[in-house]
Protein backbone atom coordinates (compact mmCIF):
# COMPACT_ATOMS: atom_id res chain seq x y z
CA UNK A 1 0.00 0.00 0.00
CA UNK A 2 1.25 3.68 -0.85
CA UNK A 3 0.29 7.38 -1.35
CA UNK A 4 -1.09 8.06 -4.35
CA UNK A 5 -1.07 11.08 -4.72
CA UNK A 6 0.03 14.78 -3.26
CA UNK A 7 3.23 15.51 -1.47
CA UNK A 8 4.26 12.06 -0.16
CA UNK A 9 3.10 10.48 -3.31
CA UNK A 10 4.41 7.19 -3.78
CA UNK A 11 5.42 6.47 0.15
CA UNK A 12 5.01 3.06 0.74
CA UNK A 13 3.02 2.44 4.34
CA UNK A 14 3.10 -0.57 6.61
CA UNK A 15 -0.07 -2.60 6.58
CA UNK A 16 -1.91 -5.12 8.80
CA UNK A 17 -0.83 -8.61 9.24
CA UNK A 18 -4.15 -11.18 8.59
CA UNK A 19 -7.85 -11.01 7.11
CA UNK A 20 -9.09 -8.58 9.83
CA UNK A 21 -8.70 -5.64 8.03
CA UNK A 22 -9.39 -4.54 4.04
CA UNK A 23 -7.66 -1.39 2.73
CA UNK A 24 -8.96 0.57 0.79
CA UNK A 25 -7.61 -0.52 -3.39
CA UNK A 26 -5.27 2.02 -4.86
CA UNK A 27 -8.37 1.55 -7.85
CA UNK A 28 -10.65 2.68 -5.10
CA UNK A 29 -8.37 5.35 -3.72
CA UNK A 30 -7.53 7.19 -6.27
CA UNK A 31 -10.86 7.36 -7.80
CA UNK A 32 -12.34 8.67 -3.74
CA UNK A 33 -9.52 11.09 -3.64
CA UNK A 34 -10.39 13.06 -7.25
CA UNK A 35 -14.00 12.90 -6.53
CA UNK A 36 -13.31 14.55 -2.97
CA UNK A 37 -9.93 16.65 -4.51
CA UNK A 38 -12.05 20.04 -3.85
CA UNK A 39 -13.05 19.32 -0.20
CA UNK A 40 -9.22 18.65 0.74
CA UNK A 41 -7.91 21.67 0.70
CA UNK A 42 -7.33 22.91 4.77
CA UNK A 43 -9.72 20.73 5.77
CA UNK A 44 -10.41 18.50 8.93
CA UNK A 45 -10.76 14.86 8.37
CA UNK A 46 -12.22 11.67 10.37
CA UNK A 47 -11.13 8.20 9.80
CA UNK A 48 -13.52 6.47 12.04
CA UNK A 49 -11.84 2.81 11.22
CA UNK A 50 -8.32 3.89 10.90
CA UNK A 51 -6.59 0.74 10.12
CA UNK A 52 -3.49 1.63 8.68
CA UNK A 53 -4.14 5.22 8.65
CA UNK A 54 -3.59 5.63 4.80
CA UNK A 55 -7.10 7.90 4.16
CA UNK A 56 -6.05 10.26 6.91
CA UNK A 57 -2.70 10.18 5.42
CA UNK A 58 -3.60 10.28 2.13
CA UNK A 59 -5.73 13.45 2.68
CA UNK A 60 -3.09 14.96 4.32
CA UNK A 61 -0.75 14.72 1.32
CA UNK A 62 -3.41 16.37 -0.69
CA UNK A 63 -3.56 19.38 1.55
CA UNK A 64 -6.01 18.73 4.53
CA UNK A 65 -4.52 20.91 7.58
CA UNK A 66 -6.25 17.70 10.33
CA UNK A 67 -6.56 14.47 10.53
CA UNK A 68 -7.95 12.34 13.01
CA UNK A 69 -7.64 8.43 12.99
CA UNK A 70 -9.44 5.85 15.17
CA UNK A 71 -9.09 2.51 15.81
CA UNK A 72 -9.68 -0.06 18.58
CA UNK A 73 -7.48 -2.45 17.55
CA UNK A 74 -3.99 -2.72 19.36
CA UNK A 75 -2.30 -3.82 16.28
CA UNK A 76 -3.30 -1.02 14.16
CA UNK A 77 -2.95 1.44 16.75
CA UNK A 78 0.89 0.17 16.13
CA UNK A 79 1.10 0.07 12.56
CA UNK A 80 -0.84 3.75 12.02
CA UNK A 81 1.96 5.36 14.39
CA UNK A 82 4.64 3.62 12.69
CA UNK A 83 3.06 5.32 8.94
CA UNK A 84 2.64 8.37 10.73
CA UNK A 85 6.01 8.31 11.94
CA UNK A 86 7.32 7.49 8.17
CA UNK A 87 5.15 10.65 6.72
CA UNK A 88 6.42 13.27 9.32
CA UNK A 89 2.68 14.00 9.76
CA UNK A 90 2.87 13.88 14.02
CA UNK A 91 1.63 17.49 13.95
CA UNK A 92 -1.33 16.89 11.60
CA UNK A 93 -2.97 13.88 12.64
CA UNK A 94 -4.19 12.76 16.00
CA UNK A 95 -4.61 9.55 16.92
CA UNK A 96 -7.86 7.81 18.90
CA UNK A 97 -6.87 4.40 20.51
CA UNK A 98 -10.75 3.35 21.19
CA UNK A 99 -13.98 2.61 20.15
CA UNK A 100 -15.37 4.76 17.22
CA UNK A 101 -18.42 5.82 19.33
CA UNK A 102 -16.35 7.18 22.29
CA UNK A 103 -13.53 8.82 19.38
CA UNK A 104 -16.82 10.78 18.15
CA UNK A 105 -18.07 12.29 21.75
CA UNK A 106 -14.17 12.77 22.28
CA UNK A 107 -13.49 14.73 18.83
CA UNK A 108 -14.25 19.09 19.72
CA UNK A 109 -13.49 20.49 16.69
CA UNK A 110 -16.21 20.20 13.45
CA UNK A 111 -14.60 17.60 10.40
CA UNK A 112 -15.40 18.40 7.21
CA UNK A 113 -14.91 14.67 5.95
CA UNK A 114 -15.51 11.56 7.52
CA UNK A 115 -14.40 8.02 6.19
CA UNK A 116 -16.54 5.35 7.52
CA UNK A 117 -15.66 1.67 6.40
CA UNK A 118 -16.10 -0.21 9.08
CA UNK A 119 -16.86 -4.45 8.80
CA UNK A 120 -18.81 -4.69 6.05
CA UNK A 121 -21.17 -6.83 7.79
CA UNK A 122 -21.93 -4.83 11.30
CA UNK A 123 -25.09 -2.47 11.57
CA UNK A 124 -21.59 0.27 12.91
CA UNK A 125 -22.70 2.55 9.65
CA UNK A 126 -26.31 3.60 11.78
CA UNK A 127 -24.83 4.07 14.80
CA UNK A 128 -21.93 5.81 13.44
CA UNK A 129 -24.12 8.06 11.62
CA UNK A 130 -26.67 8.81 14.97
CA UNK A 131 -23.77 9.43 16.90
CA UNK A 132 -22.38 11.64 14.22
CA UNK A 133 -25.05 13.63 14.26
CA UNK A 134 -26.10 13.60 18.12
CA UNK A 135 -22.40 15.21 18.75
CA UNK A 136 -23.06 17.57 15.92
CA UNK A 137 -19.36 16.93 14.54
CA UNK A 138 -19.62 17.26 10.84
CA UNK A 139 -19.81 20.85 9.15
CA UNK A 140 -22.99 21.75 7.51
CA UNK A 141 -21.29 21.63 4.45
CA UNK A 142 -19.59 18.22 5.11
CA UNK A 143 -19.32 15.24 3.73
CA UNK A 144 -19.38 11.51 4.88
CA UNK A 145 -17.88 8.72 2.33
CA UNK A 146 -19.18 5.18 3.66
CA UNK A 147 -17.44 2.25 1.27
CA UNK A 148 -19.27 -1.18 1.51
CA UNK A 149 -20.04 -4.25 -0.79
CA UNK A 150 -23.38 -4.27 0.32
CA UNK A 151 -25.17 -0.44 -1.10
CA UNK A 152 -28.76 -2.02 -1.15
CA UNK A 153 -28.66 -2.59 2.56
CA UNK A 154 -26.57 0.82 3.64
CA UNK A 155 -28.69 2.62 1.82
CA UNK A 156 -31.97 1.29 3.83
CA UNK A 157 -30.45 1.59 6.66
CA UNK A 158 -29.34 5.12 6.42
CA UNK A 159 -32.92 6.40 4.69
CA UNK A 160 -34.08 7.27 8.16
CA UNK A 161 -31.14 9.49 8.73
CA UNK A 162 -30.21 13.22 8.44
CA UNK A 163 -28.42 12.64 5.37
CA UNK A 164 -29.00 12.57 1.66
CA UNK A 165 -26.78 9.94 -0.31
CA UNK A 166 -25.32 12.68 -3.24
CA UNK A 167 -23.55 9.97 -5.15
CA UNK A 168 -22.90 6.09 -5.41
CA UNK A 169 -19.95 4.87 -6.87
CA UNK A 170 -19.19 1.18 -7.52
CA UNK A 171 -16.09 -0.16 -7.71
CA UNK A 172 -15.92 -4.42 -8.59
CA UNK A 173 -17.35 -5.36 -5.04
CA UNK A 174 -16.54 -2.35 -3.70
CA UNK A 175 -19.18 0.79 -3.50
CA UNK A 176 -18.44 4.10 -2.10
CA UNK A 177 -21.66 6.41 -1.12
CA UNK A 178 -21.33 9.55 -0.41
CA UNK A 179 -23.79 11.33 2.09
CA UNK A 180 -24.52 15.10 3.01
CA UNK A 181 -26.83 16.17 5.65
CA UNK A 182 -30.02 17.13 4.58
CA UNK A 183 -31.19 20.64 4.62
Amino acid sequence: MRIIGGRMRGTKLFTLEGNNTRPTLDRVKESLFNIINMKLQDATVLDLFGGSGALAIESISRGASKAYICDNSREAIGVIKKNIEKTRTEEEIKIFDCNYEVCIEKITNKVDIIFLDPPYESDYYKVALNKINECNILNDDGLVVLETDDPDRITKMINDQVYDVTDKRKYGRVTLIFLNRKG
